[in-house]
């Protein structure tokens, strides 16, 4: 190809400063966000792969419980005694062996009562002073009696919500260890103290809701990882506790109604003829059926039993258990499919949330476990259970959410869809963590983020428009553009996050929404997902097993994703910085001599010739036409026979692929991205023609690995392009979409138009003291 056909002519640019970001290395641009992640996480070995599989030599711990537990509705006090069967599963030999104790929490001389920063304001609710008083309440377990099997106490020690007994001889690796406790507390008034467990009380009928959470001592996590999770439980960071199997006989007033982990195995023998008869129905109904009906609840509700009933459950395979019991409680269920297998939705709520949960709530429920069975794995127990209780949190098989109407039975829009997000939420978490057991008190993204990612999915899938907050891209720049001392990294201890819900929920599930969207795609991410969901289900896996498990199943190298979205708080702020148009020089004189022409008139032109043209003035060359030479009349574009005959014998000269794109008739593009935020993302283009037709181009974020701060790339367009805009759908979380665009577009601010009112100076605005000192009373007030 003749080098002549190479010149390109530059048309139009458009330039923006660069900024500079501080790098992990700071003498390069480059070799710091695509580096793999080698120590950052742990090495593989034979218990976790380097595929993110459990190890050839993996194991896990297991505890047995055998409950019983009594209420005590006058007194509001738990009283409990359990039979523990701790296996040792592991390698190790273990001397002792810790439980915990959640509810000391609440206890006043513990240190999270005391260790979180708080301030005066100008107005204080009464929760904020009490928060700054404490409480001198009664509350935390207290241990009545530790025992082993054959009734010989053990030597104990209890740390705040951590209880260490003493083992009599070392438990051998696959050994057993039997042994007893006695415990009470007093429920604590979740509504007042806060908390996961505790009661509700109304006043207007004197009955109260218990929702029985983190109740009993349980076993902590011992792992291969990181020995006992001993962690103190501070009220933030959940749990992380052991699989194992329940049957737990839970005795209330005979007039309450209870839902709980597992399946309850006496119905027969407490519930009503009418009650049982329902139960079964509602084991193949399609639409939820009343068990305990609102009628029969109302009733329920005038008056308090004095006896007792024993509700029995049993539970497999779960890592805790949870129960709900009132007099105040429909109960509705419903059989529901989900992947072959037959499962009852079921839900418990009082008559001021009936409107809204006997038509929503079992239903939710339903969708839930198909939703999310549809893209982790099947769900596996057989019922599932949704409480409103004013609250929001999980438990194997049980949860306990909020959603209540106004007193005429109206809701407002944002209830209806807080109530269908947090069930949805709830019930979720039955998948993360209660069967793929990460740890919350450490990791709290590994199931608040998950399960919020698959929460987004399951809404969407509910309601093509409903209004999900958490999960799509651009929701999440509000939180990213905020100053770096409000942020951390997503891999942060839940103890340590500033903004929780954004930090530990959002911004996990809007990454791994960017993830299947933009950056896998959904057919690779849905594969991947499902195989971590699948390895680790039942099992207790760390932040190394899902990142390695999502590469290793789908082929795309990730690290640079995890290290910019999970260790790393920059934000994505990516702008189009400079565009250049360029295109063949032709070397048609009929094309290029036009085009010299315009360019040359337009370089030439100043205001003072035009004004001059303007008003009449008479040029000495137009008086004297002496003064005018060939110059004055000679045109330089006119097109010569010499120029026309060069330029036949220079396109005759070319070969069939030069003439097929000299006739192409190709724009190019040469546009410059600048990486302003810090993480490196894909680029997605949106191109606008000049005939008005669009294209969308995706480029990988791996365009940025040998310049992490500035790109540069020429497009090849046939079309001449009008406009270019990066991010068109939103779908990369980039916190600044006004630098998006070329040419630059500027979207208008808005301003409200008032009525101004005209008052004399120095006169007064509002009424006056001596006003509201003079009125005279209504009739109300005097006869008050």
């Amino acid at each position: 190809m003749k080098n002549c056909f190479l010149t390109l002519l530059f048309i139009t640019g458009l330039s923006v400063p660069v900024w500079a970001q501080t790098q992990n290395n700071p003498e390069s641009n480059h070799g710091n966000k695509f580096e793999q992640l080698g120590t950052i996480i742990q090495d593989p070995n034979m218990y976790r792969s380097a595929s993110g599989a459990p190890g050839p030599r993996y194991w896990q711990q297991r505890a047995d419980y055998e409950i019983d537990v009594a209420l005590d509705d006058e007194k509001q006090r738990i009283t409990g005694s359990e039979t523990v069967t701790y296996y040792n599963n592991s390698p190790d030999p273990l001397t002792y062996i810790w439980l915990q104790l959640d509810e000391n929490e609440h206890n006043p001389k513990s240190d999270n009562q005391k260790f979180d920063e708080s301030s005066m304001k100008d107005k204080m609710s009464i929760a904020d002073v009490q928060a700054i008083m404490g409480h001198n309440q009664d509350l935390g377990v207290k241990i009545q009696k530790l025992t082993d099997g054959s009734g010989k106490a053990l030597k104990y020690t209890i740390n705040q919500t951590m209880l260490r007994i003493e083992l009599p001889k070392t438990l051998k690796p696959g050994e057993r260890f039997k042994f007893k406790v006695n415990w009470n507390y007093t429920i604590s008034d979740r509504m007042t103290i806060g908390g996961r467990g505790g009661y509700e009380y109304f006043a207007e009928d004197g009955n109260y809701l218990y929702t029985i959470a983190q109740w009993y001592p349980r076993l902590a996590v011992y792992s291969d990882f990181q020995g006992w999770q001993n962690k103190q439980f501070t009220g933030r960071g959940e749990f992380a506790l052991t699989f194992g199997n329940f049957k737990v006989n839970i005795t209330v007033p005979a007039d309450h109604v209870v839902g709980a982990t597992g399946e309850c195995q006496n119905y027969s023998k407490i519930l009503t003829p009418a009650q049982y008869k329902r139960w079964n129905q509602a084991k193949s109904a399609t639409s939820p059926i009343e068990i305990v009906t609102l009628a029969e609840v109302k009733q329920t509700m005038k008056s308090k039993s004095q006896k007792q009933k024993t509700w029995t459950y049993v539970a497999s395979n779960v890592r805790d258990f949870a129960f709900v019991s009132s007099r105040r409680i429909v109960w509705d269920a419903m059989g529901t499919n989900v992947e072959g297998k037959k499962v009852m939705a079921m839900s418990y709520y009082g008559p001021e949330a009936y409107p809204l949960y006997n038509r929503y709530s079992t239903k939710v429920v339903a969708h839930t476990l198909k939703s999310y069975s549809k893209h982790s794995i099947a769900y596996p127990y057989p019922v599932a259970i949704s409480v409103e209780a004013a609250n929001g949190m999980e438990y194997p098989m049980i949860c306990f959410n909020y959603g209540r109407a106004e007193k005429d039975g109206t809701y407002s829009e944002a209830t209806k869809y807080g109530m269908i997000g947090v069930i949805i939420h709830e019930v979720g978490h039955n998948f993360f963590p209660m069967i793929v057991n990460s740890d919350e008190r450490q990791w709290t993204w590994m199931d608040e983020g998950l399960n919020t990612f698959l929460q987004y999915l399951a809404e969407q899938e509910w309601d093509n428009n409903y209004p999900s907050q958490r999960g799509p891209a651009h929701k999440i720049a509000d939180y990213m553009r905020l100053p770096k001392d409000q942020l951390e990294p997503i891999m942060t201890n839940s103890e340590n996050i500033v903004r929780f819900g954004p930090n530990a929920y959002a911004k996990p599930a809007t990454a791994l929404n960017i993830l299947r969207e933009t950056v896998m795609g959904r057919e690779l991410f849905d594969y991947a997902f499902k195989q971590y969901a699948r390895r680790w289900a039942f099992k207790h896996p760390t932040p190394a097993d899902f990142f390695r498990t999502m590469e290793d199943a789908s082929a795309v190298d990730l690290d640079w994703f995890w290290r910019g979205w999970f260790y790393g708080i920059d934000p994505v702020d990516i702008a189009i910085s400079n565009v250049k148009y360029y295109r063949l020089d032709t070397k048609n004189p009929e094309v290029e001599n036009l085009e010299a022409k315009v360019t040359r008139e337009k370089t030439e032109y100043n205001i003072g010739r035009e004004r001059n043209r303007q008003e009449g003035t008479k040029f000495a060359v137009e008086q004297d036409t002496s003064l005018q030479d060939f110059y004055n009349k000679w045109d330089r574009f006119a097109v010569t026979p010499a120029s026309r005959s060069a330029f036949n014998e220079f396109y005759a000269g070319l070969t069939p692929e030069e003439k097929a794109l000299y006739d192409s008739k190709t724009n190019f593009y040469e546009v410059e991205f600048t990486n302003l935020g810090g993480l490196v993302m894909p680029l997605i283009l949106e191109w606008t023609y000049a005939d008005g037709s669009k294209e969308t181009e995706r480029i990988s974020a791996y365009i940025w690995r040998k310049n992490e701060q500035k790109i540069t790339k020429v497009f090849a367009k046939a079309k001449e392009v009008k406009s270019l805009r990066l991010d068109p759908y939103r779908e990369t979380g980039d916190i600044e979409e006004n630098n998006n665009a070329w040419p630059a577009e500027y979207t208008p601010s808005k301003f409200e138009l008032f009525k101004q009112k005209t008052t004399p100076r120095g006169s007064s605005t509002g009424p006056n003291p001596m006003q509201q000192n003079s009125q005279k009373p209504t009739q109300n007030q005097v006869g008050q």
